[in-house]
């Protein structure tokens, strides 16, 4: 059984809280089920503070991460805030949380950009003290990476947060299929002209169904339409971000619909994000879709 549409909105551009609130509203009226922020030291602003103003100027819309660093705060921090967020909106937070996306960030902080390896591997360790955090009474790990001694699992949010990994590769996934709720398996990315090795979404799909055993038909499966334009939508799309090269892709609101209904029916996505910068433009698809 199909899971039913739901649609997020990343990113946004907050000038005072007038600008902000207005805008999560509008993502809100537009049938939007969750606001998403990237936690990247290019954004206006940062992501704890600002979802948390997203949510108390909403009712049903949800907020969440796409994705938090897990490289820039300790886990059992990061499971802190993610919980007291989660209860003080009622449940509606989503934790996103992946290995950083490349140096620039880094970089800019003064941190070591590790091999993937040992990042990933800091993640697997990271959502196993988050979800400790979210399910005992106190939490005790001692890992490769972190320890964790006799910590008070507190507050208790209404709801645990899901969880969302996304990944292009397959130890990656493979975490995600056991650990989190909500999974995004991804293309590869390259530049232009560069070769890259990938696998077709399906064989990835297969890496997450067989990591997470009989909690497979639970998961949600995510993934991000960057690049749709809805050629027959009254507003248009500007700013259209996705990987650094993501190209635009135009469809008719008949066509994107058929597209997503296709692409649920043969990989499974029934959770799909866009840019803020899309959101107006393709609200006629949410309007159609949505709860569906």
């Amino acid at each position: 059984m199909p899971k039913p549409f739901r649609f997020g909105v990343v990113g946004g551009n907050a000038q005072s809280r007038e600008t902000w609130t207005s805008f999560a509203r509008h993502v809100e009226e537009l049938g939007y089920s969750s606001l998403l922020l990237p936690d990247r030291t290019q954004m206006n602003v940062a992501p704890f503070a600002a979802l948390a103003v997203a949510a108390t100027a909403t009712t049903t819309l949800r907020v969440g991460s796409y994705v938090f660093c897990n490289d820039y705060r300790h886990p059992a921090v990061l499971a802190k805030e993610a919980a007291t967020l989660a209860l003080l909106s009622d449940g509606r937070f989503e934790l996103g949380i992946g290995a950083g996306v490349g140096p620039e960030d880094y970089n800019q902080l003064g941190l070591p950009f590790d091999s993937a390896g040992t990042r990933v591997g800091r993640v697997e360790e990271a959502v196993t003290i988050i979800k400790q955090f979210f399910t005992e009474e106190r939490v005790n790990f001692k890992g490769k990476y972190y320890t964790v001694t006799d910590l008070p699992a507190v507050p208790k949010p209404v709801q645990r947060p899901p969880i969302l990994i996304g990944s292009a590769n397959q130890r990656m996934l493979s975490i995600a299929g056991c650990h989190a709720d909500i999974v995004s398996p991804t293309p590869k990315f390259g530049r232009p002209g560069e070769k890259v090795n990938d696998v077709p979404l399906a064989q990835k799909i297969e890496w997450i169904r067989e990591a997470a055993g009989a909690r497979f038909e639970q998961l949600e499966l995510s993934q991000t339409d960057f690049g749709l334009v809805i050629t027959d939508s009254p507003a248009e799309a500007f700013s259209i971000t996705g990987g650094p090269y993501m190209q635009k892709r135009p469809m008719s609101t008949e066509q994107a619909v058929e597209h997503l209904l296709a692409q649920r029916e043969q990989l499974g996505y029934s959770y799909i994000q866009v840019n803020a910068g899309q959101m107006e433009n393709f609200a006629p698809v949410v309007a159609r879709l949505a709860g569906k």
